[in-house]
Parts: structure tokens; C-alpha cells; sequence
């Protein structure tokens, strides 16, 4: 499978906050974005963005940090956001029920590194990292994406 892999300059939080509410347009059931970056590149932020852009400006979006993961009902779709950087290998990242959640729900995984042999093969890898006058994302998916990320590769 080939893969394209595109650069987004995110200059601020309101950048960041633009493409979490960009990618939240065209996910749908069964999609999995894997978060990478050290700690402050802003992989919470974006998934706080794109889980608002879905449920509204106003929903409480808490760090799974300590939970590792948090559910949020989106009409027909469940929406994980899990954070496994705690987690010390992939079995506990299954027993947490993520392998049923990468078919049936939307993910966004921060730390993925863990999850090994289970990662989708279709996940979509965004890593954020940190610049001294910026971030960049770079975005890496598959032919399974092309058509719906039109969009965000105008923006790119």
C-alpha cells in the first residue's frame, strides 16, 4: 500500500485547533488517528479540537492520562480518545478494548507506539513536532484516505 505523507506549519493553538476541526469533518466509524510528538507538541489539543468540532465548543474534554481512555457518544459513532503512554505493553492496550474500537468507532491514540502487531493498517499518523517558531504536522495515510483528506491537503 502506498502512502502519502504531507507537512502542515502550525504557527499557533488556533492552527492546531483548525486541523483537529478539519480532520473531525470526514471521520467516520472505523478510522483511527494515531497522535505522535513529545509531550507539548500538542496532541491533546488537537484531539480536544477534533472531538468539539463533532460534540460542540462547550463539551468537557478531560486528559485521558490518568483513565487512558475516555468515550464520548457522537449520534451513531463512539469517539476514544486514548492516551497510552502509562500503558507497558500491547496487551494491556487490548484488554482495554481498543482493537473492537478500531473497527467500530473513531480513535484518536495518543503514544501509539505501544499498540505494536494491533495498530490498524489504515490509521492515519499525524506527528506533531515542536519548532522553535512553530509546530509541524506531518500527516501520513494511505489510499483509504485520499479522497476524504481533499480538504486538508488544500490547506497544506
Amino acid at each position: 500500500m502506498t502512502s502519502t505523507t504531507i507537512s502542515l506549519v502550525l504557527q499557533n493553538a488556533e492552527d492546531t485547533d483548525h486541523l483537529g476541526r478539519v480532520l473531525a469533518r470526514f471521520a467516520q466509524a472505523g478510522d483511527c488517528f494515531l497522535l505522535r510528538g513529545q509531550i507539548g507538541a500538542g496532541k491533546s489539543a488537537l484531539a480536544r479540537a477534533f472531538i468539539r468540532a463533532r460534540l460542540g465548543p462547550d463539551t468537557e474534554v478531560p486528559s485521558p492520562t490518568f483513565t487512558l481512555v475516555q468515550t464520548y457518544d457522537d449520534s451513531d459513532v463512539e469517539i476514544w480518545h486514548a492516551d497510552l503512554y502509562r500503558l507497558s505493553d500491547t496487551q494491556e492496550a487490548v484488554e482495554l478494548g481498543l482493537t473492537d474500537a478500531f473497527d467500530e468507532h473513531i480513535c484518536l491514540i495518543e503514544w501509539p507506539e505501544i499498540l505494536d502487531e494491533i495498530t490498524p493498517s489504515t490509521a492515519m499518523n499525524i506527528e506533531l513536532t515542536v519548532h522553535d517558531e512553530h509546530h509541524l504536522a506531518s500527516i501520513t495515510f494511505g489510499s483509504l484516505w485520499r479522497d476524504r483528506v481533499a480538504e486538508l491537503m488544500t490547506d497544506a
